[in-house]
């Protein structure tokens, strides 16, 4: 049974060491507003919307940062390629440093990473009529030079803020198992494989996109499982319509009799796939 075409990306949940200089990288440099403040946690979105984007989490004193399966990633999807152009500009104007700029023929996209390590991609979609898709629903991608005067000819003077519209398009992962995510994230959750980058990679998404969830085995193979409360991503999320699709999730992963889930609440799944990575499954 496949995963409705209606899912969307939610929150990421990241564990930090140092919450004021987080917090102040994600509302400066990256221009997210923040939603909510608490002592030990902090939640960003993007400008005149209330979606939770990220969540910011204080970690316990000596919390490290782990060689472990986990995030590459998490990447926000703005709505033009203005608006990449804007960030990209505004990005260059307060000299912080990009890792990565690149054209995947489907998207235009930037790289980064917050200070304390956590990769960042920053990408707008091309209309669909420019994607490689093949007659088996395959979604080819391509990684060249972004076209960097062209994206910043697109941007406007003034970054007022991460723009309305932004929101989760996609989740990046570090496995150890590149076949066992394969089975989780097609065969049980029920996602369709869109690209096959053989050995290396292995890409995934619900109906008609390039990709909601990434899977690459660059970490090494020989990762461990994280750990919950190691810096780093806690857990992502993924949004699906009702709780109906919901119970159907509920169902194929009972099914299946290898994997680990709690039925958290009518609205929440708590799971981790083969590589020990947490993931909340909500209703929108």
């Amino acid at each position: 049974m496949k995963l409705s075409e209606n899912i969307k990306m939610g929150k990421v949940v990241l564990n930090v060491q140092n919450m004021d200089n987080m917090k102040k990288f994600y509302s400066a440099i990256l221009g997210m507003p923040i939603l909510s403040e608490g002592e030990e946690e902090v939640a960003f979105g993007a400008m005149e919307s209330d979606e939770v984007l990220l969540v910011l989490r204080q970690a316990a004193e000596g919390a490290t940062r782990k060689k472990a399966a986990g995030m590459y990633h998490f990447a926000l999807l703005v709505p033009e390629r203005g608006d990449l152009g804007t960030i990209l500009r505004h990005i260059i104007q307060v000299q912080y440093p990009l890792i990565g700029a690149s054209d995947h023929g489907y998207s235009e996209a930037i790289y980064l990473n917050d200070p304390e390590g956590n990769g960042i991609e920053i990408y707008w979609d091309k209309p669909v009529s420019e994607w490689d898709i093949r007659d088996n629903g395959e979604i080819v991608g391509i990684t060249i030079q972004m076209d960097a005067e062209g994206v910043l000819g697109a941007s406007r003077e003034t970054y007022t803020g991460m723009p309305e519209g932004t929101y989760m398009g996609h989740i990046h992962l570090f496995v150890a198992d590149l076949q066992k995510s394969d089975h989780f994230y097609k065969d049980v959750l029920g996602m369709d494989l869109k690209y096959n980058f053989g050995a290396q990679a292995k890409f995934f998404a619900a109906g008609l996109y390039h990709h909601h969830i990434g899977t690459n085995t660059w970490g090494g193979s020989d990762l461990a499982a994280p750990q919950s409360g190691d810096l780093g991503m806690e857990y992502y999320t993924i949004l699906v319509e009702d709780a109906a699709e919901l119970d159907r999730i509920e169902e194929r992963f009972a099914q299946s009799g290898d994997v680990t889930f709690e039925r958290v609440s009518a609205d929440k799944i708590a799971a981790k796939d083969p590589n020990g990575i947490a993931l909340h499954i909500e209703v929108a």
